[in-house]
């Protein structure tokens, strides 16, 4: 009998300052890991009593104090946590572990949040989208050399194909969706041989977002939104996935984040 296994991942743009809708995804949704990213919280200040409570008693955390940061938290057994340092400054930007579930063992999930870029992309006068560029590279010499089953999930801060935003032509010159970063997520897709798993279950024809602007003041109408949060595996993992989607509704949540969770179901 096939062991299911759902796994959620989601930007939440500051945990504690959005605990409650966490916790309203949690006891709705229930899947069995959440990836977080933006957790913007050290790892000691970490809110772990209400995830416990949820039956999320395995953790695994890296974070720093007001920006970015990155946790697991699972109803099964985590193992082997690691730490790489993409940003090759010490920002907390990755979280990996091995999932401990009986049956499964030896299957390695990892959490990333890939640095938005800045505002423009403009190498001389913007060191941001430079870094960003580089934390790419890095990745993808990292996925050059990975070895067994693998989850990659997270916020990538690119969105790829020309259905993954509402204008392919408004938004070409603009960071998430230029050239040289999907240049680079193709290499980084490549260097790992990884599958795209929404859209391995939503056909690239067709529209899909996981981020939508604050600054729409109607984003559900205007729907302008972008596919920034990507769920991907090594090929061995690809017949495991049995249904993706996006959690649309938790953007129309209270004081929401501008990303809706992703979620996947895998079995085993």
């Amino acid at each position: 009998m096939a062991q299911t296994l759902r796994i959620a991942s989601w930007n939440i743009n500051s945990v504690r300052a959005r605990l409650d809708i966490v916790e309203r995804y949690l006891r709705d949704e229930a899947p069995d890991i959440l990836c977080l990213q933006e957790t913007k919280v050290v790892d000691e200040h970490f809110p772990e009593g209400i995830f416990r409570q949820l039956g999320y008693r395995h953790l695994a955390v890296n974070g720093q104090p007001m920006h970015h940061g990155v946790a697991i938290v699972s109803k099964v057994p985590l193992r082997h946590k690691r730490v790489e340092d993409w940003q090759a400054n010490g920002e907390a930007r990755h979280v990996g572990v091995e999932i401990g579930l009986e049956g499964i063992a030896g299957v390695r999930l990892d959490n990333v949040y890939i640095p938005a870029g800045g505002e423009f992309p403009d190498l001389e006068n913007n060191p941001k989208f430079g870094q960003k560029l580089n934390f790419l590279g890095r990745m993808t010499e990292w996925s050059t050399k990975l070895e067994g089953p693998t989850i990659l999930t997270g916020d990538f801060n690119v969105a790829p194909l020309e259905q993954d935003v509402w204008s392919h032509k408004q938004l070409i010159n603009v960071v998430s969706h230029t050239p040289v970063e999907i240049d680079l997520l193709a290499k980084l897709k490549a260097a790992g041989n990884w599958v795209d798993l929404a859209r391995e279950f939503v056909d690239p024809s067709q529209k899909l977002y996981t981020w939508w602007s604050y600054r729409a003041q109607d984003w559900e109408k205007t729907d302008k939104g972008r596919r920034l949060d990507h769920m991907w595996v090594t090929p061995d993992l690809q017949d495991k996935a049995v249904s993706h989607q996006v959690d649309k509704k938790c953007r129309s949540w209270g004081k929401p984040s501008d990303h809706a969770p992703i979620v996947t179901e895998f079995a085993f």
